[in-house]
């Protein structure tokens, strides 16, 4: 019997030391794979051990990736560059890994899992799967069991034998079963939360959790816990071992009765209110304080904020042009028209004060190409750019934020929108299928956005509507829905979850949810938001913008009436709306992102009126999330309208 050659264990020096007939080898063997997959794709100078087992639905592997001998690959893997899957690995379900993973001998990823629901044997229970994802540069040492639902940061380190149930954080060290945080690789970089309590709160168990009954389908995995966990409380900067309330909730004033907190409550007597609260368990009790805490801050911030509405107004007005910029110094531009008339519908009720809503309804039906029905945008002198389509991300935007402007004045298009009107069901499943789901899923659901509203204002105006349209785009997303997420598109390496959760509020926004669609997988949909909104990347204090947090908002209260994690819900709202209320600049409203010395200076952390938009209808659908919305005095009703703008029927 022949030896087995050193390389089929050890493939690091194949290229640099392998025989020309071993190189051709292997060529062929590599060829074998991927002919007539079109799913199959492998960079170059991989090595794949003809001692492997590799049945993959779907394989990606970057240059210079290799698979050792006894390695057992199936489902769908895609993995960057260098990376090194060792004798004996098992890699199965969804996996993603970016560059530079390097994994032990015997290790087991696994992102895949059975249900197991009682009185069906567990060999007849259908798979699951949430997928597991894997940054940039990351050791994952012998004999390690990552399981499905986990997401690992780049540059974490996994010691032989952990068991990873959770998320790791980028940076970390973590072992033990299950993982517990060692200690830092790479010390977390300034977003607000200080490196020695980000430390604190990952190195606290899951049994210091408490204790909950997981979903069927949620397996081991802890995202489904109650309780805030651990990444959680990273972001919350909270004590871990008490789950103590986020600071600025903590210093709510305690509740006492006023009007606007019994606004948003049902009436009572006040010996009725005694006896429920004797009825009432410490934590109902408590959660009832919080929540009349959180509704009489609410009151006092809605009613500062229309008592300084036209201040901010004034502040953004362009004299010298007769437009709104959406902060003082800035040129003006098309957003910034439609966002002014949308703050002051909310607070004030009105039209801008500061040109007629007559001069405002022509200026903005004036933008409108004749021919096209689209909306370009404006140079620094108010004057609008030429020869741009529906293709360009401002002209699709103008649709939404013109449009709704149009409508709360009172108006609408003076032009048809020739993107629907002109449209076939042909064409409409070329547009979604040409769309960058796998690269930039917050792109491609901006375009979808822009053309179902495009088909509101058609609709709504009376247009034709060609035959099958609707149809093809409604039908195109149902079938492309990701089962395992209920969105479209996939995670990347830098943005993880980002551009997925983003994608998916603007897709649904102007399909499902502005035509009263339900959308489908609504469960999956709240599991995909709730593991998003752990991502310190994103959420953790002094991280977050305006679109990341809408982008988490909508979704979650679109998918409400489900009642799924009820509890993880309120409680991830009770918290942004807390520290949102505490962000208003008093005279100049919201800036985009949150301010800190870390991004003092930043144009996004300026006030204007794009943050102050956005962070009013953010505000609204958190609040309404907790239950407190009836003490904000208002409701949005233009491009962030909770409630459907129309019928498709």
């Amino acid at each position: 019997m022949p030896a087995i050659a050193a390389h089929e264990y050890s493939p690091w020096d194949f290229w640099s030391e392998a025989s020309a007939e071993e190189r051709d080898a292997q060529l062929a063997l590599q060829q074998a794979v991927v002919a007539g997959r079109a799913d199959h794709e492998l960079g170059e100078q991989c090595f794949l051990s003809e001692l492997a087992s590799i049945d993959n639905d779907a394989l990606r592997l970057g240059d210079r990736t290799y698979v050792a001998a006894g390695a057992y690959l199936t489902g769908d893997l895609r993995a960057g560059a260098d990376c090194s899957i060792n004798p004996y690995t098992v890699i199965r379900g969804r996996v993603t890994m970016g560059d530079g993973v390097r994994i032990g001998a015997h290790t087991s990823i696994l992102g895949f899992n059975h249900s197991m629901e009682s009185g069906t044997p567990v060999f007849r229970q259908p798979l699951t799967s949430k997928g597991i994802e894997i940054g940039d540069d990351v050791w994952i040492g012998s004999h390690v069991v990552i399981l499905d639902g986990v997401r690992v940061g780049s540059h974490a380190v996994l010691a032989a034998s952990a068991v990873v149930t959770k998320d790791v954080p980028t940076g970390a060290v973590v072992g033990g079963n299950p993982a517990r945080f060692i200690r830092w690789r790479v010390e977390p970089d300034d977003t607000g939360v200080a490196p020695d309590a980000a430390a604190d709160a990952a190195a606290r168990g899951t049994d210091e959790r408490p204790s909950t009954t997981a979903h069927p389908d949620a397996g081991p995995q802890p995202a489904a816990f109650a309780a805030v966990d651990a990444a959680e409380r990273v972001m919350a900067a909270q004590d871990p071992a008490t789950a103590a309330p986020h600071p600025s909730m903590a210093a709510a004033p305690a509740p006492h009765p006023s009007t606007s907190a019994a606004a948003s409550q049902p009436s009572t007597s006040d010996a009725q209110a005694d006896a429920d609260t004797r009825t009432q368990t410490p934590t109902q009790t408590t959660a009832a304080n919080d929540a009349a805490g959180l509704a009489e801050r609410v009151a006092e911030f809605a009613a500062r904020a229309r008592a300084e509405a036209s201040a901010l107004l004034d502040r953004a007005w362009r004299d010298d042009l007769g437009l709104f910029a959406d902060r003082p110094g800035a040129a003006p531009t098309v957003r910034a028209q439609a966002d002014a008339v949308e703050i002051a519908d909310l607070l004030l009720g009105t039209a801008p004060p500061q040109a007629p809503a007559a001069e405002q309804i022509e200026r903005l039906r004036g933008w409108q190409d004749a021919a096209t029905g689209a909306v370009a945008p404006l140079d620094a002198d108010g004057r609008q750019a030429e020869g741009l389509g529906f293709a360009h991300a401002d002209v699709a935007y103008h649709v939404l934020s013109v449009g709704y402007a149009l409508d709360l004045l009172g108006s609408s298009f003076a032009a048809p929108l020739t993107w629907v009107t002109a449209a076939t069901p042909e064409r409409v499943v070329e547009f979604c299928e040409s769309l960058p789901w796998a690269t930039d899923a917050w792109g491609a659901g901006h375009h979808v956005d822009g053309f179902g509203t495009a088909l509101l204002w058609t609709r709504r105006a009376g247009h034709p509507i060609p035959p099958g349209v609707e149809e093809a785009l409604f039908g195109w997303l149902l079938l492309h829905t990701d089962p395992h997420t209920g969105m479209w598109g996939s995670p990347t390496p830098e943005g993880g979850l980002l551009p997925v959760v983003n994608g998916f509020y603007r897709a649904s926004r102007g399909t499902f949810a502005q035509f009263g669609v339900p959308v489908p997988h609504p469960e999956r949909v709240i599991d995909t938001v709730l593991r998003h909104a752990r991502d310190p990347r994103w959420f953790a204090p002094g991280a977050r913008n305006a679109c990341n947090v809408l982008d988490i908002a909508h979704p979650l209260w679109l998918t409400r009436e489900t009642g799924y994690r009820g509890d993880e819900v309120r409680a991830l709202a009770a918290r942004l709306l807390s520290d949102a209320l505490a962000r208003w600049t008093p005279g100049a409203g919201f800036s985009f992102r949150e301010p800190t010395p870390a991004t003092r200076g930043l144009t996004e952390t300026e006030t204007g009126l794009q943050g102050t938009e956005m962070w009013l209808a953010i505000l609204w659908h958190l609040a309404d999330l907790v239950g407190v919305s009836g003490a904000l005095g208002y409701r949005p009703r233009g491009v962030h309208r909770p409630e459907p703008a129309a019928a498709l029927r």
